[in-house]
């Protein structure tokens, strides 16, 4: 079994996943702590520590780990290093490939975790065998990886990629986190679907909805949903109109780096054909005739729940032996 196996772990603001896992995608055991209860990265490493040397040990102690992989927040790839990440108690630049790599005598890489979804996709799910590909994912946030050439794309200092973050709209919306308008992030995201639903309503007073019955506190991309599953005129539109926005992005992602397939992942990926129909009509009307129709658009073919373990193992198989 000697070094079949690799470690994955998913830091994010709230709670940290992490877990073994086999060269086939099989997550042999894993576990959860929280993210936010450390104030310094020390203690957080120790409690981490650990909980997986409990796990190593489960599958035979280190001789059988290939390396870490870590998706972190602003994770920097080339450096290992966390660096100012907006949603971390831990502020500045933090050294935590190698730290880890200290504790565990263990080769560890770290990339931010949109990135780390796209190896992970690349290695056992919808992208497996494909050399050129993005992968986006739609949650709380938009976040993106990019594969041109069978390579992840990290640019000169390890950030590229930052999709979510390309303005769609000039002068729109307003993004609390970065003081950008009209980014994609504002738009596609959970929370844009949200904010778009609020707009909705108050800009439509004449347009029945289920969502007048809840407070505006309380309307969110689930209720939203499920409105819609009902046909909700309203939050059809809500909808069509999020997936004419990210459509019309997608396009310009094809234009940039020509990919065979754009995965989406993520929550706002269970509404289906409310988003799908429009995203697809709308990236197909936006584009060169040379780029018409040949980009598929596919879902992730990883577990949600297990995709955040994945993605980060799957940066262990990259290692040099």
């Amino acid at each position: 079994m000697s070094q079949q196996l690799a470690v994955g772990i998913d830091i994010g603001g709230t709670n940290t996943v992490f877990g073994i896992v086999d060269r086939r995608g099989n997550i042999l055991c894993d576990g959860k702590m929280s993210t936010k209860a450390h104030e310094e990265v020390t203690t957080y490493l120790s409690e981490l520590h650990g909980h997986l040397s409990k796990l190593i040990d489960q599958v035979g102690g280190p001789a059988n780990i290939k390396g870490i992989g870590v998706g972190a927040p602003n994770g920097n790839y080339y450096s290992g290093n966390i660096e100012y990440a907006p949603n971390l108690r831990w502020k500045g630049i933090i050294p935590l490939a190698s730290m880890l790599q200290g504790l565990f005598n263990i080769p560890t890489h770290l990339t931010n975790d949109a990135n780390a979804a796209a190896v992970g996709e690349m290695t056992y799910g919808a992208a497996r065998g494909m050399k050129d590909f993005i992968m986006i994912t739609l949650g709380t946030g938009v976040g993106s990886g990019i594969v041109a050439n069978g390579q992840l794309i990290y640019g000169h200092d390890g950030f590229a990629g930052e999709l979510g973050h390309v303005i769609v709209i000039p002068g729109g919306r307003l993004h609390p986190g970065t003081g950008a308008k009209g980014s994609l992030e504002s738009y596609a995201s959970a929370t844009g679907v949200t904010n778009t639903a609020i707009e909705f309503l108050h800009n439509r007073p004449e347009t029945e909805s289920l969502l007048r019955n809840y407070p505006e506190n309380e309307i969110s991309s689930k209720v939203i949903f499920e409105a819609a599953q009902k046909g909700d005129p309203l939050a059809r539109e809500v909808y069509a109109y999020t997936g004419k926005v990210l459509g019309e992005a997608l396009a310009n992602f094809v234009m940039f780096s020509s990919p065979e397939a754009i995965i989406l992942f993520g929550g706002l990926t269970k509404a289906g054909d409310l988003i799908m129909k429009p995203v697809r009509e709308h990236m197909e009307k936006n584009l060169l005739p040379i780029f018409q129709n040949k980009v598929k658009l596919l879902f992730s073919e990883l577990k949600e729940s297990d995709a955040a373990i994945l993605g980060a193992s799957a940066l262990a198989w990259e290692m040099k032996d």
